[in-house]
C-alpha cells in the first residue's frame, strides 16, 4: 500500500502567507508532523487528523516518523515555518529515506510544498534589503564547526553580499553574533545598516533598524533574523534599501544611459569590458604599485595582471604570462640577471625583502630553497600555478609567481647598478620574455 509524504513550508505563520497548495496539502494528510511551535502556528487546520508533535531537537525522529507513516499507506505533511528547503526539513528527510534504501520510484511519492522562508518575510517588513546579491549563513554551530561558519562570513563580507544571519543567538550561543560583528566589520563600514526581525508576521514581532557597530548590542535570540547591507545599502523615512544598480548605468532611474553604457548591453566594468576598464585606471595612475591596484579593485594581484596582459594600454605597465610549461625555466633564466631583490608578503601585510643571486635557489622536492650566510628562504613551489613577466618602464622590472588563487606567492626585481639598469641585465631579461611567454618581446 503506497502513502505519500507532503514536505510542507507553510511561510511565516499567518494563514494569509500560506500558499493555497500548503493549506490543501495539510488538508489532504491523515497524518501532520511538526515541531510543537509549528503544530501551534497551524492548530486552524489540523481538525479530524492524527497530529504528531516532536521537540527542537527531534528532527531526525521527525523524519522516520513521516516515513514510518507512509509506509502504512497514510499520506503525511510533514510540516516547517518557512520554506522546507531553506535550512528545513526537507535535507534531512531525503538523507533518511535515502539510508533506508528508498528512490524516486518507490510506492512512497515524497512532494516538496514551498513556502516564503524568514529571509523574504523579514525583508519584507524593512523595506527592500535584498534587492541585489546577497547570501544566508547560520550562525548555529550545532552540527557546522565554527571555523566553517566563520570561512562563509569571511568570504560574504568581502564579497560585499548582502548577509542575512539566522539562528543568530541563543541562551547558551550568546558569542557567536560577536564574532560575526567582528569579522564583518573587518570589510564594511561601522554605520552599515543593519535590520533585526523578531517573529516576522507573528505575535510578537519586533523591528530593530541599527548600525553594524551596534547589532551584537541589540535583543537577538533564536526567533530573530539579522539583514545586513552591502556597502551600497542604506536607511531612508524607516526603510532599508540596496539598491539594485541602475545608478551605474543610468542618470536617472527614466534617464539615458550614462557616457559609455548602454541599455541591454553589459556594463563597461562587465565581464567583457572590465579588463579595459581596469587598464584604463593603470593608465590613469602610472604611479600605483600592482598591490595597491589589486586594492583598488578588490581582487588578487594574478587578475591585475591578467588585465595588463591582455592589452597594450596600460600606461607604463606591461605583463606576460609564462607559458606553462616553462614554469621551472624561469629561475634558470634569472641566473643571468645578476643581483636580484626577492619580495615575499605575509597575508597580514608584512614585506620581506631579500637581496639574492638566482645561484642562490636550490630545488628539493616540492620547495625552492634561498639559502645564504645571512638568511634562508623557503618557498613552497608547489603553490606556484603562474608566473608573469611584468615591468613599469625604467622603473621596474621582474617576474612574479602566482597560486592558483591569484595571489601573489613570490616576486624577483632586476636591481639597478648606480642608479640604472644594466643593457646586459635588460637584454638577458627581454629575451627570457620573448621565450617563456606567448606574447613575445618586451616594447618599452
Amino acid at each position: 500500500m503506497s502513502g505519500k509524504i507532503y514536505l510542507v513550508g507553510f511561510g511565516p505563520g499567518a494563514e494569509e502567507h500560506m500558499t493555497y497548495k500548503a493549506k490543501s496539502a495539510i488538508a489532504e494528510a491523515d497524518v501532520v508532523i511538526g515541531y510543537t511551535t509549528y503544530i501551534k502556528l497551524v492548530k486552524d487546520l489540523l481538525d479530524g487528523k492524527e497530529v504528531i508533535r516532536k521537540g527542537m531537537t527531534e528532527e531526525i525522529d521527525r523524519c522516520i516518523e513521516a516515513y514510518e507513516q507512509a509506509k502504512l499507506g497514510k499520506t503525511v505533511a510533514l510540516i516547517s515555518s518557512g520554506d522546507i528547503g531553506v535550512y528545513g526539513m526537507a535535507g534531512p528527510t531525503y538523507e533518511v529515506l535515502l539510508q533506508a534504501g528508498w528512490t524516486p520510484n518507490a510506492d512512497i511519492q515524497i512532494e516538496i510544498v514551498p513556502g516564503s522562508t524568514a529571509l523574504s518575510a523579514c525583508a519584507s517588513l524593512v523595506g527592500a534589503p535584498l534587492t541585489h546579491d546577497f547570501c544566508s549563513i547560520s550562525l548555529s554551530d550545532l552540527l557546522t564547526p565554527w571555523p566553517v561558519i566563520a570561512g562563509r562570513l569571511e568570504a560574504a563580507a568581502r564579497a560585499d553580499f548582502v548577509v542575512a544571519l539566522y539562528n543568530p543567538k541563543s541562551g547558551r550561543r550568546t558569542q557567536q553574533i560577536v564574532a560575526a560583528q567582528t569579522i564583518l566589520l573587518r570589510y564594511r563600514d561601522a554605520a552599515t545598516p543593519v535590520a533585526i526581525v523578531k517573529s516576522a508576521y507573528r505575535r510578537r514581532q519586533d523591528i530593530q533598524l541599527v548600525r553594524l557597530d551596534a547589532m551584537a548590542e541589540c535583543d537577538i535570540g533564536m526567533l530573530t533574523t539579522v539583514l545586513i547591507g552591502n556597502s551600497s545599502t542604506f536607511i531612508k523615512e524607516s526603510l532599508m534599501i540596496t539598491p539594485r544598480g541602475y545608478a551605474n548605468k543610468y542618470n536617472h532611474l527614466t534617464g539615458k544611459a550614462k557616457a559609455g553604457e548602454q541599455a541591454g548591453v553589459s556594463l563597461s566594468m562587465g565581464l567583457e569590458g572590465w579588463y579595459a576598464c581596469l587598464r584604463q585606471y593603470v593608465q590613469d595612475n602610472d604611479n600605483l604599485t600592482l598591490e595597491k591596484i589589486a586594492d583598488y579593485f578588490n581582487v588578487a594581484v594574478g587578475e591585475v595582471l591578467n588585465a595588463i596582459a591582455a592589452g597594450d594600454d596600460a600606461g607604463e605597465h606591461r605583463a606576460a604570462q609564462v607559458c606553462s610549461d616553462k614554469l621551472a625555466e624561469v629561475i634558470r633564466r634569472c641566473e643571468a640577471w645578476g643581483k636580484l631583490r626577492g619580495i615575499v608578503r605575509a597575508e597580514a601585510g608584512a614585506v620581506t625583502e631579500l637581496f639574492l643571486h638566482a645561484q642562490d635557489f636550490q630545488q628539493r622536492g616540492d620547495w625552492l630553497n634561498i639559502e645564504t650566510d645571512a638568511f634562508h628562504c623557503h618557498i613552497n613551489w608547489s603553490k606556484v600555478a603562474n608566473a608573469y613577466f611584468a615591468s613599469r618602464k625604467d622603473k621596474s622590472y621582474g617576474v612574479h609567481f602566482i597560486d592558483a588563487t591569484g595571489h601573489l606567492v613570490f616576486r624577483l626585481l632586476l636591481i639597478k647598478e648606480q642608479g640604472e639598469f644594466s643593457r646586459t641585465q635588460l637584454d638577458s631579461y627581454q629575451q627570457a620574455w620573448q621565450q617563456l611567454t606567448s606574447t613575445g618581446a618586451l616594447h618599452d
